[in-house]
């Protein structure tokens, strides 16, 4: 008796890879929606004294500008920190101005150190969550003494501790991002 084999069944190395391609929507929305996305969370309630919610938009835009660096432009700042306006309760155009410039900082750290390591890109977070939270407080109207660094305190060691866990966030995007499909024709 003579066994038949589908042809199908049997695929070389490379032929499940051969006739795919990325989805031109997925691979251009993802980054900007995931973005959107994580600047509606802190929306949802959590009682508390204190502002614990890190400004996980922000982590995000870091997170996909050192996971990707070329895939926001420099001006996706302004747009994506507008929408960041509509949900954070700050003053309108704080975030605008903050995560222009945000960018616009990373990307002339960009153009001075081409060398990026885990590292630097943690620190790097780290300052601009800083200064981020620090601006922020300042904006909101109120007095920057020693109360509101305690208060804003527990928000960054939050930011500091989850950027890393943003950034494995970020990453599982990007493969999702860069899913291949079957091409027919």
């Amino acid at each position: 008796m003579i066994a038949r084999i589908n042809p199908r069944s049997r695929r070389d190395r490379y032929g499940s890879r051969i006739n795919r391609d990325h989805l031109p929507l997925l691979a251009n929305s993802v980054p900007w929606a995931s973005i959107l996305v994580a600047s509606v969370i802190p929306v949802f309630p959590l009682v508390s004294g204190v502002p614990l919610w890190p400004p996980l938009g922000f982590l995000l835009l870091l997170a996909w500008r050192f996971v990707r660096p070329g895939l926001l432009p420099v001006w996706a700042g302004f747009p994506l920190g507008l929408w960041d306006d509509l949900f954070s309760g700050q003053p309108f155009g704080s975030a605008i101005l903050m995560w222009s410039l945000t960018m616009i900082a990373i990307d002339y750290i960009e153009a001075r150190f081409p060398w990026r390591g885990f590292l630097q890109d943690w620190m790097t977070a780290v300052l601009a969550t800083g200064l981020y939270l620090a601006l922020a407080a300042l904006l909101s109207g109120g007095s920057f003494g020693y109360e509101r660094v305690l208060l804003v305190g527990p928000q960054f060691l939050l930011s500091i501790l989850i950027f890393p866990v943003v950034g494995w966030l970020v990453a599982i995007l990007d493969r999702l991002r860069l899913l291949r499909i079957r091409v027919i024709g």
